[in-house]
């Protein structure tokens, strides 16, 4: 028998995972186990009894546990539609459509919005989902150091002669460094250089402004935002996005956002789910205030002991460790502790920056977090 060659590809691919090995960047599927830090399940509501029962309900009532299509084929349903509405009302927006992801959600609206010979200027701490749905578009892309202003006005005010369509694109509140999009000022930018602004408001939903609605109903620029992304993921324990604004903007995408077109739409009873965590969300205010003073608390007591959390505000609190290496030491010595922090490594954060990230979410306690600060004091000889 002949021994089967190894195609050149195959022999490619194990080449580039070696090299990810050799610099501490190969990753792995593994399960979580320890009290969990990792989570972005920020009001705890991901084992809610309420929303289990909500969730059964639907799929006993429902005809069917598939959509059996996409949504422009057969997997509409009067569910969508009215959760489509119900999200768009909760949001302060003229209409909402929902998305597979957020992933798909960021990717269909930059890809479908912007064009070639068009203008995205992007924050440096953007995404990733952001940032590919940005390649996509082909348009010109102008990176701007993380939240500089003058940067951005200065590149802004340089782009005045082009006749073109630019876009400001950045998230309410970063996923890998905690902090926030001084949106109010990055609105003004906007009219006053003719560009469209974008929010990401993955991090902020369910956690931040009035019922948890987010950073851009908290600055009250529901109307000055051409689209704001909101993920179900993770405040609202579900699953897939909505894309918030006009109805014109709702239609467009409908017809033009390929990853809205080409994928089979979300069973029914998942509108379901969604409907009953917002409505949990939005009576979540105790549960708002535990997550955001337990963070307040646990980046007071890092920074107490020297550990470095950058510039967060929310409860995403980065533990800036440098090297991957590091970061990798440090996330085993608290798994081993009792802990599931993962360690976070470029490309997901510069050359550089290996972190820790820290999700601090409603269930958990003043005595952990304390726990937490301890087990890493305790490793300090390790992860320096």
């Amino acid at each position: 028998m002949l021994e089967r060659p190894t195609p050149p590809t195959l022999s490619r691919l194990a080449a580039d995972l070696a090299s990810l090995e050799a610099c501490s960047q190969l990753r792995s599927l593994s399960r979580r186990t320890g009290i969990s830090l990792c989570s972005n399940d920020y009001l705890a509501l991901a084992q809610d009894a309420k929303l289990k029962r909500a969730l059964i309900e639907a799929i006993e009532a429902g005809a069917a546990v598939a959509s059996t299509g996409s949504r422009l084929l057969s997997g509409n349903d009067t569910a969508w539609e009215e959760l489509e509405e119900e999200f768009a009302r909760f949001v302060g927006a003229e209409a909402a459509l929902f998305f597979s992801s957020g992933y798909a959600a960021n990717v269909g609206v930059l890809s479908t919005l912007a064009r070639k010979g068009d203008i995205i200027f992007s924050d440096e701490s953007n995404h990733a989902s952001l940032i590919d749905g940005i390649r996509l578009s082909r348009a010109r892309k102008v990176i701007f150091p993380h939240l500089d202003l003058n940067f951005l006005e200065d590149r802004l005010r340089r782009s005045a002669p082009e006749r073109c369509e630019k876009f400001i694109v950045v998230e309410s509140i970063f996923s890998m460094e905690g902090d926030r999009a001084p949106l109010l000022e990055l609105a003004e930018l906007a009219q006053k250089h003719g560009a469209a602004l974008i929010v990401d408001e993955a991090h902020a939903t369910g956690v931040f402004g009035p019922e948890g609605k987010g950073w851009v109903a908290e600055a009250g620029l529901e109307r000055s935002v051409v689209a704001s992304i909101y993920t179900c993921g993770k405040a609202l324990a579900s699953a897939g996005a909505f894309v918030a604004g006009s109805e014109t903007l709702k239609q467009y995408l409908v017809n033009r956002a390929r990853t809205f077109i080409f994928s089979t739409a979300a069973p029914p009873y998942l509108a379901a789910q969604i409907r009953a965590a917002l409505k949990l969300a939005r009576e979540a205010n105790d549960r708002r205030e535990r997550v955001l003073s337990l963070a307040t608390s646990l980046r007071a007591r890092l920074r107490d002991a020297d550990f470095d959390c950058g510039h967060s505000v929310s409860q995403i609190i980065p533990v800036l460790l440098g090297s991957n290496q590091r970061a990798l030491s440090a996330a085993e010595s608290l798994r081993r502790r009792g802990f599931a922090i993962r360690a976070i490594r470029p490309p997901a954060v510069p050359p550089g920056g290996a972190r820790l990230r820290i999700s601090v979410n409603a269930g958990l306690s003043e005595e952990v977090c304390g726990r937490v600060v301890q087990a890493l004091r305790c490793e300090g000889a390790e992860i320096g």
